[in-house]
């Protein structure tokens, strides 16, 4: 089990600076989510792409809507996000979707950084 600064973390950082290295800041978010998933793959990662995170309410799963970007290896979530700069709205949505499913270990990822290692924020559980 990846422990937040565990092999399977390092090797998805390794991914996003590998896309962005090629790619830069700039672009919208789906075009990083394509190309890191495309990168996971590459590397033999396995992740699940737009993955529902369901609520459950009163002893029902409902479908919100809700989706994290990358799932990798059901242990790690990667939320992907292109902006000016990260907030409190998006380090709650990445808490929240870790809390819904119950992982513990999740990267706020920022691609719209002039260097992505200053755009990478880890969370864990």
């Amino acid at each position: 089990m990846d422990k937040g600064r565990g092999p399977l973390t390092e090797k998805a950082i390794g991914c996003a600076i590998e896309v962005h290295r090629a790619l830069g800041p700039g672009l919208l978010e789906s075009a990083y989510q394509q190309c890191l998933a495309r990168e996971l793959k590459l590397n033999g990662i396995s992740f699940q792409f737009e993955y529902p995170v369901p609520v459950e309410y009163k002893g029902i799963r409902l479908d919100c809507g809700y989706r994290i970007d990358i799932l990798v290896d059901g242990q790690l979530i990667l939320e992907l996000k292109s902006v000016d700069a990260i907030t409190g709205i998006h380090e709650a949505q990445l808490l929240t979707y870790m809390k819904l499913m119950g992982i513990r270990t999740g990267l706020l990822i920022n691609f719209n950084s002039g260097k992505l290692v200053n755009g990478i924020k880890r969370f864990r559980l």
